[in-house]
């Protein structure tokens, strides 16, 4: 695996603060899981998944195995204390420890890293549109216990706002939490939208109190050579984001 099959965000977090996504770059494994799948539970070898995050951990020199998790498209934080014997279902993950690894996966949902200036906690994020609709940006932020002004957050890989049809259903879900939210949809027949799952996040993000937000350049539909996405192919891999304090 190479550096640059990896994502560094860009934004101004304290140097204590490591934090990376990954591409479907740089791993080993065969079509439709080619070739970094850092999934367990999609189908493919796992042996082959278990030496991705083998290759993983070694090229980030990551101080402690990630905490994977099995994620639900809920809404749920989990508090990581010390590293998880096992995959707890949650849909994010928490930490103040030194050491201690947050990790989601995605291939089209939106992770969301955040950290606060002073490098006191971070958190990692899998945000689909269930999750995001449901409030997981709010509960992560409540679960950080700092004042929001104080937060950064990056917007990792997902499916870009030209990719992602949806039903008039979901469009619905989000107006009537937050009007604001039709911003994010443009409508392309009498039942189908596309929707800006980057933009719905910075929504939610800014209601929140904060200010400090950054990426959301990618789409994982629509740049095949560099990530999985479930849409698209159906049977695929997923990529992971990471991050954890030194």
């Amino acid at each position: 695996m190479k550096t640059e099959m990896l994502i560094e965000p860009g934004w101004p977090v304290p140097p204590n603060v490591r934090a990376f996504s990954t591409t479907r770059l740089g791993g080993v494994g065969a079509p439709p899981y080619d070739s970094l799948n850092l999934a367990t539970h999609v189908g493919d070898d796992p042996r082959q998944v278990a030496q991705n995050r083998h290759c993983l951990q070694q090229q980030l020199t990551l101080p402690s195995a990630p905490a994977w998790l099995n994620q639900v498209h809920g809404v749920d934080i989990h508090p990581l204390s010390k590293p998880l014997p096992a995959p707890v279902d949650a849909d994010g993950s928490i930490t103040d420890k030194p050491g201690l690894v947050c990790a989601v996966m995605t291939a089209d949902c939106l992770p969301i890293l955040l950290c606060d200036r002073a490098g006191r906690r971070v958190a990692a994020i899998h945000a689909g549109w269930r999750g995001l609709c449901c409030g997981i940006i709010e509960k992560c932020i409540q679960q950080m216990q700092l004042p929001a002004e104080q937060l950064l957050a990056w917007l990792g890989p997902a499916i870009g706002a030209t990719a992602f049809q949806v039903g008039a259903e979901v469009r619905d879900a989000f107006i009537a939490h937050d009007a604001s939210a039709s911003q994010a949809f443009v409508q392309q027949d009498q039942q189908h939208w596309l929707a800006d799952l980057y933009q719905l996040a910075r929504q939610r993000l800014f209601s929140q109190g904060v200010r400090s937000m950054y990426g959301g350049d990618y789409c994982t539909f629509q740049q095949r050579e560099l990530f999985f996405s479930y849409r698209r192919e159906g049977v695929t891999g997923r990529m992971a984001s990471l991050i954890w304090l030194q």
